[in-house]
C-alpha cells in the first residue's frame, strides 16, 4: 500500500483551522497532520486533540515553545525597542516566524510535501508565515486556503461549519466571535464592530487587561533586573523567560496597562484596525529604555533610535530571517553586555512611571552632572564647543 502524501496544518483547534482541516481532507488526497505551537496562548490541549480526532487525524503535534519564543524572539525585539507606527509592539508579527520555522521542521520530519495555514487573504500573517516557510523549506508546497477556496466571507465559513458539524464559538455576548490572536506577549482583537473606526472598542473584548478606570486606586511597584540587555528577574526573583513575562503580564494587566487601539498600514497595502493588549511587553520596553539611559553612551542610543523604525517595519512585514534584520540586530546588540542593572516602575491606572534606575555602570557620572562645584567637568571647554557649532550653523 502506498502511503498518502502528507500536509502539515498550523492548527489551533478553533473555527477557522477546523474548517481548513476538513477542506484539506475534501480537496487533497493527503493525510493532514495537525501542528500547534504553544507560545503562551490560551490553549486547551485536550480540546485540540479531540477536535482533530473528530476528523480522523492520527498525528497531532503540540510543541511547547514558550521559552524559545520569549528568549529568542521577544527579547531581541525588546532590545531593539521595536514599535511599529508609533504604538504597535508587534505581538502578532514576532510570533509567526517561530511558528513557521517549527512547522517546517515537523514537515521535514514526517516527509510532508506541503504545509498550510489559516491566515486570511487580506492579512499580513499569510506573508509572515510564507516567508518563514520559504526560508526553511523552499521546496515544500504552501497551501493557503483563503486565497483559493470558494468561501469568501465569515458568513460562508459559519455555513460551512454548520454543514459539517464543526462547533461555532461565541463571544461574551453570545454572537460569533471577533478575530482574536494571542500569545504570551500579547492579544489582538479585530473585526465586527471594530471595522468601523468611528466605533469605540467595547470593554468586553479585552482579554488580559482591566479598564484603567477600574484598576486599583493605589499604585503598584515592580522592579525588573537586567543582565546583558535582557530581563532576568522581577523584584529580585530570577525567572525563566516565559515565567518572567507571564508575571509581568499579570502585574501590568491588573493596573490597566498595555492597551492600544490602532489603525495600521498593512504590508499588503490596506489599512486595518486592531485592538492590542501587551501588558508585560509595555513594562519591558519602558524599563529597557530606562536602564539603557544610564548604561549606554549617546551615540549608541541615538543610532538605535535611528534604525528602529526600519527594524520594526522588517519585523512587521515578516522579514525576521532577512539579512537586513540580522544586520540591524548586530548593531542593536553591539553593546548589550553593558546593559546591566535594575529599574523600578510605578504602575497606576494605565500609566508606567519610572521610579528609579540602579547600575554599576560608569556611563552616568553623578559628579559631572552635579550642580555643586567640582573639578571633573571643565566648563571652559563649553565655550569652545558652542563656538565650533556656531560655525557649523551657517554651513
Amino acid at each position: 500500500m502506498i502511503d498518502k502524501k502528507k500536509i502539515v496544518l498550523a492548527y489551533s483547534g478553533g473555527l477557522d483551522t477546523s474548517i481548513i482541516l476538513k477542506w484539506l481532507q475534501e480537496n487533497y488526497n493527503a493525510e493532514v497532520i495537525c501542528y500547534t505551537a504553544d507560545i503562551g496562548q490560551e490553549i486547551d490541549r485536550k480540546q485540540i486533540i479531540k477536535n482533530a480526532k473528530k476528523f480522523g487525524v492520527k498525528k497531532i503535534i503540540i510543541n511547547d515553545l514558550k521559552d524559545v519564543f520569549v528568549k529568542e524572539y521577544v527579547y531581541p525585539m525588546i532590545r531593539g525597542h521595536a514599535i511599529y507606527e508609533g504604538v504597535y509592539l508587534l505581538g502578532t508579527s514576532i510570533a509567526r516566524p517561530l511558528i513557521a520555522k517549527d512547522q517546517i521542521r515537523v514537515a521535514k520530519k514526517f516527509k510532508a510535501y506541503a504545509v498550510s495555514h489559516g491566515s486570511t487573504g487580506k492579512g499580513n500573517d499569510q506573508v509572515r508565515f510564507e516567508l518563514g516557510y520559504y526560508y526553511f523549506g523552499p521546496k515544500i508546497k504552501i497551501i493557503a486556503p483563503w486565497r483559493i477556496w470558494k468561501l469568501k466571507s465569515r458568513t460562508d465559513l459559519i455555513n460551512y461549519a454548520k454543514k459539517y458539524g464543526i462547533p461555532i464559538p461565541k463571544d461574551k455576548k453570545g454572537a460569533p466571535p471577533f478575530s482574536i490572536d494571542d500569545n504570551l506577549f500579547h492579544t489582538s482583537t479585530e473585526g465586527k464592530v471594530l471595522e468601523n473606526p468611528k466605533n469605540s472598542a467595547p470593554e468586553f473584548i479585552f482579554q488580559r487587561t482591566v479598564s484603567p478606570e477600574k484598576s486599583p486606586n493605589k499604585p503598584s511597584f515592580v522592579t525588573i533586573n537586567f543582565k546583558n540587555g535582557d530581563p532576568i528577574a522581577v523584584n529580585g526573583i530570577k525567572l525563566s523567560p516565559s515565567k518572567l513575562l507571564e508575571k509581568l503580564n499579570k502585574i501590568a494587566g491588573k493596573n490597566g496597562i498595555g492597551r492600544v487601539d490602532l489603525v495600521e498600514n498593512r504590508f499588503i497595502g490596506i489599512k486595518s484596525r486592531g485592538v492590542y493588549e501587551t501588558p508585560g511587553g509595555t513594562l519591558l520596553i519602558n524599563a529597557h529604555r530606562a536602564i539603557e539611559s544610564v548604561t549606554l553612551d549617546k551615540d549608541t542610543m541615538h543610532k538605535k533610535d535611528q534604525i528602529m523604525p526600519r527594524y520594526a517595519e522588517l519585523i512587521y512585514n515578516g522579514y525576521w530571517y532577512s539579512k537586513e534584520r540580522l544586520k540591524l540586530q548586530k548593531i542593536i546588540d553591539l553593546k548589550k553586555n553593558k546593559v546591566n542593572g535594575s529599574v523600578k516602575l510605578k504602575l497606576y491606572k494605565g500609566n508606567v512611571i519610572i521610579e528609579s534606575r540602579q547600575t554599576k555602570s560608569l556611563a552616568y557620572s553623578m559628579k559631572k552632572v552635579s550642580f555643586e562645584e567640582n573639578k571633573t567637568f571643565n566648563k571652559t571647554n563649553v565655550e569652545r564647543f558652542i563656538n565650533f557649532h556656531k560655525t557649523k550653523l551657517r554651513l
